[in-house]
């Protein structure tokens, strides 16, 4: 069993998907598709754009959906469609690009979607009053602690990614965060670092994004996946648009429990996992989570007619 996961933010590079967009005609049409829905040649700002621009949390989201699902068009010039995976998953946003290569959301509703997170995202914290850190060689249950004694009134900090045995991501306040940092660190952490976020992401400050995402969310049309979605919050698969759509509202100010999603995902018998778009961050954490498990980034061309190979071997 194989299944396909999707990257999320800080994956993003100047320049991602436009030899596919060249070599596929298929793949071109996604990011046309993405210009035509958000009104602006987002495809510019990605193939020669400034990284900075690129990398706010408006212009990513919608961007890293775009080259994920330029990958996707390109597999299936190569005769290989979201089918041939029994799951897909997603980190964070990446759960939107999931979506929409398993038929829950159009592209042009991914990225009014992403646009609209991102920006909801920005905007639930002023810049400089929320931060996240990663915090490397603590276990998950250390990590709550660590939160947990970093809180003080008015200022929270709280468990934002479980993204494998040795890496979780906190977020929060920033005083608090980097409370957190000195606490993890007397914990015995290997590392405690600031991430080079504008906001603090999949905590409980982000409750003003949620309710923005909660009307957007309203507002489209959502089919069940034509394959099932393991879930951030949950950490199980889940198949129907009505539960997935309260998943992606949880998820705004929800925990990415990626951990437990590639444990639960190899628990039903997935051997191989294919990290579709930009970089290659998800297969590491892959790799730390289960060793037993195959990890493969697919993003360029030579990536996606070895994988085709591979695939319609089988």
């Amino acid at each position: 069993m194989r299944a396909f996961v999707f990257p999320g933010q800080g994956a993003q590079t100047v320049g991602m998907g436009k030899d596919l967009a060249a070599a596929y005609p298929a793949a071109q049409a996604v990011f046309d598709e993405v210009d035509a829905a958000l009104e602006e040649k987002l495809s510019d700002l990605i193939w020669a754009g400034d990284i900075a621009e690129l990398t706010l949390t408006r212009n990513a989201q919608p961007a890293l959906m775009a080259t994920s699902l330029a990958v996707m068009a390109a597999l299936k010039a190569e005769g290989v469609d979201v089918t041939a995976a029994s799951y897909v998953a997603g980190h964070s946003l990446g759960e939107y690009s999931a979506l929409a290569a398993a038929g829950t959301f159009s592209v042009t509703d991914a990225a009014r979607l992403l646009r609209a997170r991102g920006a909801a995202m920005q905007d639930a914290v002023p810049v400089g009053v929320g931060a996240m850190a990663a915090l490397l060689g603590l276990g998950f249950d250390d990590v709550i602690a660590v939160a947990q004694e970093a809180t003080q009134p008015g200022a929270l900090c709280e468990v934002a990614n479980d993204n494998d045995p040795s890496q979780v991501v906190v977020s929060g306040h920033k005083a608090a965060v980097e409370r957190a940092i000195e606490i993890a660190k007397e914990k015995g952490a290997k590392r405690g670092m600031l991430l080079p976020v504008s906001a603090p992401f999949h905590c409980s400050l982000m409750a003003p994004a949620a309710e923005v995402m909660a009307e957007k969310l309203d507002a489209v049309t959502m089919a069940d996946p034509v394959v099932p979605l393991v879930a951030n919050v949950i950490a199980e698969q889940v198949t129907g648009a009505g539960p997935i759509k309260a998943l992606l509202i949880e998820q705004i100010t929800g925990s990415v429990r990626w951990r437990e999603s590639v444990a639960y995902m190899a628990g039903q018998g997935v051997t191989e996992i294919y990290e579709i778009g930009a970089g290659k961050a998800l297969s590491g954490m892959v790799k730390r989570i289960d060793r037993a498990v195959t990890a493969t980034p697919v993003s360029t061309q030579a990536d996606i007619v070895a994988m085709a190979a591979a695939l319609n071997e089988n």
